[in-house]
């Protein structure tokens, strides 16, 4: 087995997530409850009790997945201290735990910078009125073509036939009417507080800039996958940049895995609440085995795979 770690990102939360693993092993106890000291709010009680208002706002959000993901992790390296990953890579979000999983930074400057990165990206929300959509079944091309002429962004390019368009919700609207015009029968709006990965949250990207400054961010220990540019980068000042880009940038995951698997990996792990990316994974390279760590029943079951 050569296995990928991947990492949830926002939108996979649920109220609950994590409790099992905090009541189970203690090293995922102190994943919480650092997060709770290094945040200043209670992320592990949000988690484990909502409400789901709460937990869906995006300065909540981001560092509840953060904590959940790397609790996930940590059990699982201590269970499985000998499966080590080929590499290491997380959707928006999820690309902070990737970059701690592979020793960039510290968890708790992790979970810091997520806590920033969340507000900052609320603020941003709440000051544009922004919207997003799925596009299924549609020419790449043609997305970005049209998202060109209406004055629109492709924000994910998640897997073959899922692409993720955003920006201002008046020309999002425009941008869906124009696919449906050009034959794309499959659009549909999505439920989110703002235009996530588009020039709406420039506001967020030079704050979040200036607080990286005082971070420091070490050589990865393995390869890193990242988004905004769809291959792993090792340059430290470099990934520094691209998690800073990836703010108003396009999410290229499809690139990713397609990396992954050139590299000859052969399984992807996914970590943190939910299972959308071993679904993504799967649209892109059906070869690739797949396996989620979400709870102590799949932290458990995983030694039967090995």
């Amino acid at each position: 087995m050569k296995a990928a770690f991947v990492f949830s990102g926002q939108g996979a939360q649920a109220v609950g997530m994590g409790r099992d693993l905090y009541e189970k092993y203690d090293v995922c106890k102190k994943v919480f409850d650092t997060a709770d000291e290094a945040v200043g709010w209670p992320v592990s009680r949000v988690s484990f009790e909502g409400p789901a208002d709460k937990l869906t706002e995006t300065r909540a959000c981001q560092p509840a997945i953060y904590t959940m993901s790397v609790a996930c992790l940590e059990a699982f390296r201590e269970l499985y201290p000998d499966m080590k990953p080929a590499a290491t890579a997380g959707l928006s979000l999820g690309e902070f735990s990737a970059l701690y999983a592979a020793d960039v930074y510290s968890y708790e400057d992790g979970v810091k910078l997520v806590g920033k990165r969340g507000e900052y990206m609320q603020e941003a929300c709440e000051n544009t009125n922004g919207a997003m959509a799925s596009v299924l079944r549609a020419d790449a091309k043609v997305i970005k073509e049209t998202c060109d002429e209406c004055g629109t962004q492709v924000a994910n390019y998640n897997s073959p036939g899922q692409i993720v368009i955003s920006g201002d919700a008046k020309k999002v609207k425009a941008t869906r009417a124009a696919l449906k015009e050009k034959g794309v029968s499959k659009v549909i709006p999505l439920k989110v507080a703002g235009a996530y990965h588009s020039e709406l949250m420039k506001s967020a990207e030079s704050k979040f800039e200036e607080t990286l400054k005082s971070f420091e961010f070490n050589k990865p220990s393995v390869a890193v996958a990242q988004n905004y540019v769809g291959k792993t980068v090792e340059d430290p000042e470099e990934i520094k940049k691209n998690v800073v880009k990836q703010l108003v940038g396009s999410v290229r995951w499809e690139e990713c895995i397609r990396t992954f698997a050139e590299m000859g990996i052969d399984t992807i792990i996914e970590f943190g609440p939910g299972n959308v990316l071993t679904g993504l994974a799967k649209r892109i390279d059906k070869k690739l085995n797949t396996v989620n760590i979400n709870s102590v029943e799949t932290l458990e079951k995983f030694k039967e795979l090995i």
